[in-house]
Parts: structure tokens; C-alpha cells; sequence
């Protein structure tokens, strides 16, 4: 990806995007995601081909009166991380900012490789997930 890209992969993150945390089951732990949403389909193909994830359509039920609306969503965490490790100095919005540096700083170190957690890395975890969305 060249330097320009992800400024401006970032810049629609800004506008129109969100770095979050999310679970992919009820019963697990929350792990890193970026998503877009948008009404042009052409945009977010772009940006999936440059960074991967996955475009959703949202039912619409008043055709007439809204455009089709899509999501990309990148939820695997290499791919979300080389991204936030690529955009995050072209962020501008201060809390996308600190989010993302977080998710780099710390997501790896409360996170174990296999997914079992002692005692003190869960609590390590929790405190992580807490501070990030207090941001």
C-alpha cells in the first residue's frame, strides 16, 4: 500500500468509519475491527482490495426514499493490525487516533497466542478493554 492510500484509507475512517472492539461469539473476548460504512459499493471494493475484509449490504426497507447502504468490516487481526500500523499516523480524529494506538501498543501483550487466560492476564484484558472504550 502506498503512503497516499493509507492516508486516505484513513481519512474515510475519520469520516465514515469506526476502530473498535468487538466479539465474534457472546462467550469470547473482544478482539480488534475496523468497519466503513457507506452508500457507494465502488469505495469500500477499492479499500477491500487494498486491505481485505469483508462488504455487507444492510436490508433496505424504503427503497425509494434511501440509497443502498454497505459495511466493510475487517475483523481478522493481522490484517487489522498491519492496517492500524499503516493509517494510524493519518488519523485525525482524536479518539480513532488513540483507539488504534492502543490496539497496537497493547492488544498483543493481553492477549495470549493460545486464547486461555490466567487470572492475571484476564484481569489484564478487562483493564485493557475498559480504558479502551473510555476513550
Amino acid at each position: 500500500m502506498e503512503i497516499w492510500e493509507a492516508a486516505y484509507i484513513a481519512g474515510i475512517i475519520d469520516g465514515e468509519g469506526s476502530v473498535s472492539l468487538t466479539r465474534m461469539h457472546e462467550s469470547e473476548h473482544r478482539r480488534p475491527c475496523i468497519s466503513i460504512a457507506s452508500t457507494d459499493k465502488e469505495l469500500l471494493v477499492y479499500i477491500q482490495s487494498l486491505s481485505g475484509g469483508a462488504i455487507n449490504n444492510k436490508k433496505n426497507y424504503k427503497p425509494d426514499k434511501h440509497k443502498d447502504s454497505y459495511t466493510l468490516t475487517i475483523k481478522k487481526k493481522e490484517t487489522v493490525l498491519s492496517l492500524l500500523k499503516l493509517i494510524s499516523p493519518y488519523l485525525r480524529v482524536d479518539k480513532k487516533r488513540k483507539r488504534a494506538q492502543l490496539i497496537l501498543k497493547k492488544y498483543d501483550e493481553v492477549t495470549p497466542r493460545n486464547g486461555k487466560y490466567n487470572t492475571e492476564l484476564l484481569k489484564r484484558k478487562i483493564a485493557f478493554e475498559e480504558s479502551f472504550f473510555s476513550i
